[in-house]
């Protein structure tokens, strides 16, 4: 009996060992995480969840250290913080990362995603994320690990209901001073006004512009229903943004490290589209009892056509026809 409960002791202690060989090993160590939105917004929400997963699977050792609300600058200069290792990642627009990785376009196609499950088949779709992934760290030594979404840029306007491209005629539409929304907006037959978002309430409320574009929960937070009267269901533009992290501090880390810090960024992903669908819905509602209207399109594949026939003139800007190709393919499956 002394000799089995013996065995029995240095199998356990074996097996003990085994285990805490199996266990990852994380060295001590501090990672700056920033952006330029303020608390409740899913960029805060996706990297607090990013912090608490990383905090709690390497047992403290990793603490991340936050910066919220621009107080390291806005997206931009996070992006070329990434990329001399001054913050270790950062979560922006998409829109604010093409400046520095063109490639990152192919993601901000005027209806690219016409519907959110479209998006979520290219961002699961691995081989293809981590491919984009490797081109853009190369252009702009930032490393997309997730891809985060929001709310569809949903037009709004003061003066009537639209619910076909026809009703856009007469109307000023502030759209921001990017080249594929002002783009889009001209394939739909109207001359996009791009006004700086600072000067967008006012030019709203003195009429120096009828309308303009943004989620439910910019409209929301922003309070346009005191401006805005009629919303339009469009689906052109989701909102996407990517959890960037800096690509020379990322290819440095230890094995164990660069799969925690890879798995959090795609677990808090998947919580921030969870979290961000409820807020839209929870933001449109708001807009709704503030007395906004809103309306469906009766010909929403009329503008899509018109958005994605002009596509040819921007594939040099997003990486080339080949990676529209793929998207769309995947989308397809």
């Amino acid at each position: 009996m002394k000799r089995i409960l013996a065995a029995l002791c240095t199998i356990s202690l074996l097996l003990g060992a085994t285990s805490d060989a199996g266990a990852a090993e994380y060295p001590k160590m501090t990672i700056r995480a920033a952006t330029a939105n303020p608390d409740g917004s899913l960029h805060v929400e996706a990297i607090n969840k990013f912090k608490e997963i990383v905090e709690k699977e390497s047992d403290g050792k990793i603490t991340v250290q936050t910066f919220y609300g621009g107080s390291m600058g806005d997206e931009q200069a996070n992006v070329k913080q990434l990329r001399t290792n001054e913050i270790h990642l950062a979560v922006v627009s998409c829109g604010n990362l093409t400046p520095f990785a063109s490639k990152a376009g192919v993601f901000y196609l005027p209806y690219g995603f016409p519907k959110i499950e479209d998006a979520r088949k290219v961002f699961t779709n691995e081989a293809f994320m981590d491919r984009m992934a490797d081109e853009i760290a190369k252009q702009s030594r930032a490393r997309p690990l997730s891809w985060l979404m929001g709310g569809y840029r949903v037009l709004t306007n003061s003066k009537k209901p639209v619910t076909c491209m026809a009703d856009l005629k007469g109307l000023k539409i502030r759209v921001p001073a990017v080249e594929l929304q002002l783009e889009a907006f001209r394939a739909w037959g109207v001359e996009p006004h791009p006004l700086s978002w600072s000067e967008t309430f006012n030019g709203l409320q003195q009429g120096v512009v009828d309308g303009q574009e943004n989620p439910h929960t910019i409209n929301r937070d922003q309070k346009f229903w005191e401006v805005q009267k009629y919303i339009t269901d469009l689906h052109y533009l989701l909102w996407v943004g990517p959890m960037l992290v800096s690509d020379p501090w990322y290819r440095k880390l230890d094995p164990a490290t660069k799969e925690l810090v890879t798995r959090a960024a795609r677990e808090a992903a998947q919580y921030e589209w969870q979290w961000a669908a409820e807020q839209d819905a929870l933001a449109l509602q708001q807009c709704l009892e503030k007395g906004m209207a809103i309306n469906a399109l009766t010909d929403e594949d009329a503008w899509m056509k018109a958005a994605r026939d002009m596509w040819p003139k921007i594939y040099d800007k997003v990486g080339g026809k080949e990676n529209v190709d793929e998207l769309l393919k995947i989308m397809a499956q």
